[in-house]
């Protein structure tokens, strides 16, 4: 395997006034650069915990996670903030788009974040909502877009640095079932075209059959389920 991401060991506890609440034990797996991988699980199984921590938004109690060949927890916050920006993207049930901005403006967030001028990051953000299919779109608030257009967006900002994983917590979670199909085979298209990988952690078992592998997270320990 060529592998992108690789979870050693990780292990996540909280502690709950007197007693102590564990989340997620020994999460082992790798994946390649450019698969898809599913997350399947119920709510409170740990799922987004779990992607927190891929992502370097939370810290594990044990274990480690491996991206690119950098140990992920062996940099300082400051550190981490860069690798986010450059390595990974993230999308989320909730779109998290900016109500006062465009789609462009939305998109090139990111990019302005990193230091590129604004002329280039408005070039750059229309080329990419253009991959999603949204190049009649730009200059649309989220309040004028469909809920199914709103997540083309987030993917889009999620992609605008040409990251090597995106993690995508429940991603069709509030779409109808058709445009969440739709989401999925954008997903792989977009794979496709750019040599991103995914980790995609959802509850939806036929959102995650469209995808190269599943994992089945329950009380915090993973299993193989495809």
């Amino acid at each position: 395997m060529n592998k992108l991401l690789e979870c050693q060991s990780v292990s996540k506890s909280y502690v709950d006034g007197s007693s102590t609440v564990d989340v997620l034990h020994n999460v082992d797996f790798k994946i390649a650069h450019g698969e898809q991988v599913a997350i399947l699980g119920s709510s409170g199984s740990g799922k987004s915990t779990l992607l927190h921590i891929l992502g370097a938004l939370d810290n594990p109690s044990s274990g480690d996670v491996v991206i690119n060949g950098q140990s992920v927890f062996s940099l300082s916050n400051a550190q981490q903030a860069d690798f986010r920006n450059q390595t990974l993207g993230f999308v989320y049930q909730f779109h998290h788009l900016l109500p006062e901005f465009s789609a462009v403006e939305n998109v090139a967030m990111p990019l302005l974040i990193a230091g590129v001028k604004p002329a280039e990051a408005a070039v750059q953000s229309e080329k990419m909502l253009s991959q999603v299919n949204l190049q009649h779109r730009l200059t649309h608030k989220p309040a004028e877009l469909s809920g199914g257009e709103r997540q083309r967006v987030a993917i889009a900002r999620a992609l605008i640095n040409q990251p090597k994983l995106v993690l995508a917590d429940e991603p069709t979670g509030n779409l109808d079932k058709s445009t969440g199909i739709a989401i999925a085979g954008l997903l792989t298209e977009l794979r496709e075209n750019l040599d991103t990988a995914f980790v995609i952690v959802t509850h939806d078992i036929e959102f995650a059959n469209q995808f190269d592998r599943i994992f089945t997270l329950s009380d915090g320990h993973l299993s193989v389920t495809k």
